[in-house]
């Protein structure tokens, strides 16, 4: 039987945080291994109890500004194998782009209007610990600008290939997970993804990784059609 992951939870209103802890109960193969109040909690209980899943709030005690995705920040240095999932109910587009800054692929970002689906939640934990990222769609909807008018021909300039593996980075796949789905070699997988990136101008740059861009891109497309 598969271990269960063991995910703490940062959340200063109590009843959000009750509503949180009733719908993980409830999940199976997760425990609550933590509960805490604000940041500076979560720091100390994450570093003594080490879970698999940090579940946070992005505005938390003592500034309820950011503390959140301060340490999303933080633990991406310290404990990197450590998903961390935010939940907010503020989108903002500045927010995903720290999220996902370092890269690490052990992330999500959902609204908390979302939590009235019970599997809703556990489903999305369980994808972050599996290095799987997630963007509520609710949130791609309100940060993602309307489809420029070059979109349509850069998506029509992806190959057959391609746009195959842009629907599994969508779906928060690696290069060696693409690989062995289409039987590619990982290095072509890779010169494909280049490509894509090429083709739709997802510039790397420091500040958002291009994958979840890529991401991105995929998902407004999809509401769009």
């Amino acid at each position: 039987m598969q271990e269960a992951l063991a995910v703490a939870v940062a959340e200063c209103n109590f009843l959000a945080r009750e509503g949180l802890l009733r719908v993980l109960g409830e999940a199976d193969g997760i425990d609550v291994t933590g509960v805490y109040h604000d940041a500076d909690e979560a720091r100390a209980g994450v570093r003594e109890r080490t879970p698999d899943v940090l579940l946070t709030a992005i505005r938390m005690p003592p500034t309820r500004s950011d503390e959140g995705l301060t340490l999303a920040a933080e633990l991406g240095e310290s404990a990197p194998g450590l998903a961390v999932v935010v939940l907010s109910r503020f989108v903002e587009r500045g927010y995903t782009t720290r999220l996902f800054a370092s890269g690490n692929m052990r992330r999500a970002y959902i609204n908390k209007n979302r939590l009235s689906d019970p599997g809703y939640l556990p489903d999305v934990i369980r994808k972050a610990a599996a290095g799987v990222p997630t963007l509520d769609t609710l949130v791609v909807r309100q940060i993602v600008d309307a489809a420029a008018p070059g979109d349509a021909d850069a998506f029509a300039g992806l190959s057959t290939t391609e746009a195959t593996i842009l629907a599994a980075l969508a779906d928060g796949a690696s290069n060696a997970a693409i690989a062995r789905q289409l039987d590619l070699t990982v290095r072509a997988v890779e010169r494909h993804v280049n490509s894509i990136f090429r083709k739709l101008e997802l510039e790397d740059s420091g500040d958002v990784n291009r994958r979840v861009l890529a991401a991105i891109t995929f998902t407004r497309r999809e509401m769009s059609i």
